[in-house]
């Protein structure tokens, strides 16, 4: 079928609509049912709720299914060496993340194999991990630097991000993730290791252009709030948008640090408190991005979503997809998690995992809802209403997947 135009018929087709602002408390629920939809040169042209009579154009018969704009998943660590199986009888047996970081695993186990790593395998596997996600419905991905966290690695990451940027039908953003942990070689220097990233490296990305935001691992243990905010000035300065893992072990500040330097989102916020969620309630506040996939694999406490929806919060939902805390490239079963687990209305979480999840990488002008003059991303499920993917757990659901127009999947 041409891409030129054509319209996608007898479809049940759910999306919400982008009002220029995320989606925040009720307003993310308010997602409407189309029957058919015009697709022309790659972009969405036409909603009808009733259908198109008399238009002498192409037509793809849904046989009824249900039709979604391609997911979003706004947080994933998608290039690293190595695996990190070893680490879960350590868990199971009581050994918490922050230990395990401690005692030399963790991130820094991965940051050991990726420096080992040469850039062809790392570059061949992420691009493996990305087709399973285009297979799972995700048209729009972010992937963070950050298992390097010295010059010769991060660079090696960002430009592998780069190269998937270039060769996958895919609208990936790349985030610059050098404050991720301390390295080795940095153990109990912190204040040098901040300085190396503010002098040495970040101005280097910048100038090549390599990452789009910047990122900072806000954590007792890790990066203080003073400490981040120190990076975050200086990212700024060099023309980085902000991102941040803020409150995901311990109730640190950081929700209510990204509201203050108004970040693009603040993710995790499993441990956000009170002040955090009113902070993030704010209108212009930054997204929060909710991980249910690493509370599950980390057997931790979910991030109070219904509070957080409840008091007006611009909820989005990703993957965290890495080697340690989630294991797991799978949007769909944190959809299902949402469901479970942060309960989560079944609008609610497409909103969170479409429009909401493309603000909180600013993508929200092209992708994240099937808007007129908006990229034609959109996913065919095997299925004919929004709560059955949601019901069902433990398989692809997907049937097929269309970016800008073209079929991929």
């Amino acid at each position: 079928m041409s891409t030129d135009a054509f319209i996608l018929s007898n479809a049940r087709i759910f999306t919400p609509h982008d009002q220029g602002v995320p989606l925040r408390g009720a307003k993310s629920a308010s997602v409407r049912e189309y029957r058919e939809l015009l697709v022309e040169e790659g972009r969405v042209a036409e909603l009808s709720e009733s259908g198109f009579k008399g238009r002498n154009i192409p037509r793809l018969d849904c046989g009824g299914a249900l039709v979604t704009p391609g997911l979003v998943d706004p947080h994933t660590h998608a290039v690293y060496g190595g695996s990190r199986e070893n680490e879960l009888p350590l868990k199971l047996a009581g050994a918490d993340y922050m230990e395990i970081h401690r005692a030399g695993g963790g991130i820094a186990s991965t940051v050991r194999a990726t420096r080992a790593a040469n850039s062809e395998s790392l570059l061949e596997k992420a691009k493996n991990d990305l087709k399973e996600m285009q297979r799972l419905g995700v048209t729009t991905v972010e992937i963070k630097s950050g298992y390097g966290l010295d010059f010769e690695t991060e660079i090696k990451t960002l430009e592998i991000i780069r190269s998937l940027q270039e060769s996958m039908d895919m609208n990936i953003v790349s985030t610059f993730m050098g404050a991720h942990s301390i390295p080795e070689e940095y153990k109990g220097n912190t204040a040098g290791y901040i300085e190396f990233q503010i002098k040495e490296i970040m101005p280097k990305i910048a100038d090549m252009g390599l990452a789009e935001f910047c990122d900072v691992f806000c954590e007792e243990g890790v990066f203080s709030i003073e400490e981040t905010r120190e990076i975050f000035k200086a990212a700024r300065k060099l023309g980085f948008k902000l991102k941040i893992h803020a409150d995901e072990i311990v109730s640190l500040g950081g929700a209510e640090l990204a509201a203050e330097m108004k970040l693009t989102s603040a993710d995790h916020l499993m441990a956000v408190s009170d002040a955090g969620i009113q902070a993030l309630s704010a209108p212009g506040a930054p997204v929060a991005v909710l991980l249910p996939g690493t509370s599950f694999y980390l057997r931790q406490n979910y991030a109070p979503a219904r509070r957080m929806l409840d008091s007006g919060v611009a909820v989005a939902l990703a993957s965290d997809y890495n080697p340690g805390s989630c294991p797991s490239l799978n949007m769909q079963f944190i959809l299902n998690l949402a469901y479970l687990y942060l309960r989560m209305r079944p609008e609610e979480i497409l909103s969170a995992a479409t429009l909401n999840a493309a603000y909180a990488v600013d993508r929200a002008k092209r992708v994240g809802s099937l808007d007129v003059g908006k990229d034609a991303d959109f996913v065919i499920w095997n299925a004919d209403n929004l709560e059955y993917p949601l019901y069902r757990f433990g398989q692809n659901l997907v049937k097929s997947v269309y970016r800008q127009g073209r079929k991929i999947i």
